[in-house]
């Protein structure tokens, strides 16, 4: 019997265009659940695919408080957030609720 062979899957190799990324991350704000650990997860790999170095720069932190604050094992603040997505090129909006 031959081994099957697997690798990491990393959803951040998988990232290349800007719609590719803001479909990701609306995909998980659908699916977070009110967790904000999970959408800082989800950044980080944004930040990842587009370079974690340039994502920091752009969004004025350093690289190790942008390591840790979308590691997702932390809640980063709010004004994190909207640094880090303004850094990644996308805008967060908002909609009705569909109830």
């Amino acid at each position: 019997m031959t081994k099957t062979v697997t690798s990491r899957y990393d959803v951040a190799e998988h990232l290349r265009t800007p719609e590719e990324m803001a479909a990701y991350l609306e995909a998980c704000l659908e699916e977070a659940d009110g967790d904000a650990a999970f959408i800082a997860k989800a950044l980080g790999d944004l930040a990842r695919a587009k370079g974690m170095t340039q994502v920091a720069r752009d969004a004025g932190l350093s690289r190790e408080s942008l390591y840790k604050a979308l590691s997702g094992e932390r809640t980063p603040g709010f004004d994190t957030v909207l640094k880090v997505v303004g850094a990644l090129g996308l805008k967060l909006r908002a909609e009705t609720s569909r109830g």
